[in-house]
C-alpha cells in the first residue's frame, strides 16, 4: 500500500497506525503476551475445571424449571436483603 492510499482510506491509517506502533514496542509487547496468557488462563484452562456446565445434561423441561427456579431463589434473597 503506498502512502497515497494510506491517507485516504480511514480503515487502513487506523491498522497502520497500530502496525507501526506494535512495531516500536519494546516492553509493550511483553506485556501483551502477558496479558494473552492470562486470558488464556482465565477462560481456557479454569472454565475447564471450575465451571462445569450445569444445563448441558438436561431436557429443555428441566432446563427450563431449574432457570426459573434459579431465578425465583435470587429473587427472594434480593427482597430480604433490601432495606429501604
Amino acid at each position: 500500500m503506498d502512502k497515497k492510499e494510506r491517507k485516504t482510506n480511514v480503515f487502513a491509517r487506523i491498522f497502520w497506525f497500530y502496525i507501526d506502533g506494535f512495531r516500536s514496542m519494546t516492553i509493550g509487547k511483553t506485556l501483551w503476551v502477558l496479558i494473552l496468557v492470562k486470558l488464556f488462563i482465565m477462560f481456557g484452562i479454569l472454565r475447564v475445571f471450575f465451571f462445569k456446565p450445569v444445563l448441558s445434561d438436561k431436557t429443555e423441561q428441566q432446563k427450563e424449571e431449574f432457570v426459573a427456579k434459579q431465578l425465583q431463589e435470587r429473587a427472594l434473597i434480593d427482597t430480604t436483603n433490601n432495606s429501604y
